[in-house]
């Protein structure tokens, strides 16, 4: 099986390190789990919803931009599902640089056998370009999001999809975690084989 990963909020949970520097930018305006409830949409509407100045989004950018690799950290069980995998890919918006500082230090790299990043020019999800070249290039059995956003353009590719920790209608499949990935029925019939 091979799968395509969305990066943050998905392979590592990144809400946390943004929520505080949001909530820290924004000050008392703002509440946390607002703050990342707003962020699980995206991080433009975020930035639309609590009406973020440009100084504010610069500060912010620049405050996302300083994040240590040991202020996130993969979701629980998510190496057991890189593990069982053919290829693992990834789609993110994240600059290179920082998602193979972030893999490397949780010693996760060795697992991905390509990615798209905001570094490789393609437009941002949901346009499907990039999932395409991915798929293309690796045939994409499944792809894993935690936003819409992130499995737009799977669907629109005809790829089967998985909501990670939240419901969403347009998922093809939903866990909670990363054990219940292995009772889906994507995963099960593929052992059958």
């Amino acid at each position: 099986m091979n799968i395509l990963w969305d990066f943050d909020g998905t392979l590592m949970n990144t809400y946390p390190a943004y929520t505080d520097i949001m909530a820290r930018v924004l000050g008392k305006e703002a509440q946390r789990d607002d703050i990342q409830k707003q962020l699980k949409v995206s991080f433009p509407h975020a930035m639309t919803y609590f009406q973020v100045t440009a100084e504010q989004e610069r500060e912010i950018r620049s405050l996302c931009d300083q994040i240590s690799p040991a202020d996130v950290r993969p979701f629980a069980g998510v190496e057991k599902v890189l593990a069982f995998a053919d290829q693992n890919v990834i789609m993110t918006h994240k600059n290179r640089q920082a998602v193979l500082d972030i893999l490397r230090y949780h010693h996760l790299e060795h697992y991905f056998a390509d990615m798209v990043t905001g570094d490789d020019g393609y437009p941002r999800k949901p346009h499907s370009a990039s999932y395409a070249y991915l798929h293309n290039k690796h045939h994409i059995d499944l792809a894993i999001g935690d936003r819409e956003l992130d499995l737009l353009p799977a669907n629109n590719l005809g790829i089967a999809t998985c909501s990670f920790q939240r419901n969403c209608s347009i998922a093809t499949y939903e866990i909670s975690d990363y054990e219940d990935f292995f009772q889906l029925e994507i995963v099960k019939k593929g052992e059958a084989l």
